[in-house]
């Protein structure tokens, strides 16, 4: 049984994995990826409207004081990707993850990678655009953001196009690896875009075949999340 928790050091003392989390967040990856394998978890809400990303206690586990952080019996462990791939590699039963040593699993390696460094790195710039001006500079923060927008519409036709190579379901092909929810995250992230992901033909397909997934109804219901889902 998942529940949510809000007091981080009670957390700690639980037994089974504790994922920290805040709705919609980079968190969200990680947690329909615990969803998928059926392992026990508890939730753990860093409440970012009230900063407690930030705060003493969440720093010692993330000093980066960026969500999410697992926490695995004595293990901490942070960075979306990094989380995902532990959890795929701790549950090969799940088939999340391609054989290891294999091109298969080189090209998820590239795809994950891809996926961290390259789409969600523009994502942030679009989200955050003040940080990459000075300050007082409403303008350029403007420009920043049309920017990484553009910049952005590129990746995706990059995924349109995986895709199509691929020949579907999901982004590998056959095989439902770690990378689909990593990508339906972040495409949920282009929802209030001039160009939403969902308007590319073949990924608006793949999307909803994302939120088709019980693994993904179940994040959707205990994150709370609301129309428009992508």
């Amino acid at each position: 049984m998942r529940k949510t928790i809000e007091d981080p050091q009670s957390a700690l003392n639980m037994t089974t994995k504790n994922l920290f989390y805040y709705p919609s967040n980079a968190s969200m990856a990680p947690h329909i990826v615990l969803e998928e394998i059926g392992e026990s978890f508890d939730l753990v809400l860093v409440d970012r409207t009230l900063d407690k990303h930030k705060s003493a206690d969440y720093l010692q586990l993330n000093p980066n004081g960026l969500i999410p952080v697992l926490v695995d019996g004595d293990m901490v462990l942070y960075e979306t990707a990094a989380i995902c791939l532990h959890l795929a590699d701790t549950h090969p039963e799940s088939g999340m993850v391609p054989t290891l040593a294999t091109p298969g699993r080189a090209e998820f390696y590239k795809w994950l990678m891809w996926l961290t460094n390259t789409l969600q790195a523009a994502l942030i710039v679009y989200f955050y655009p003040e940080r990459w001006v000075d300050a007082d500079n409403p303008l350029g923060a403007n420009q920043v953001q049309a920017h990484a927008e553009s910049k952005i519409s590129t990746l995706l036709d990059q995924l349109e196009s995986q895709l199509q190579s691929s020949d579907g379901p999901w982004l590998l092909g056959e095989q439902y690896t770690i990378l689909d929810p990593y990508v339906f995250m972040l495409c949920r992230w282009t929802r209030g875009f001039t160009k939403p992901a969902r308007a590319w033909p073949l990924l608006g397909q793949y999307l909803q075949r994302m939120l088709a997934r019980p693994a993904v109804q179940r994040v959707i219901e205990t994150e709370g999340l609301e129309a428009p889902l992508v």
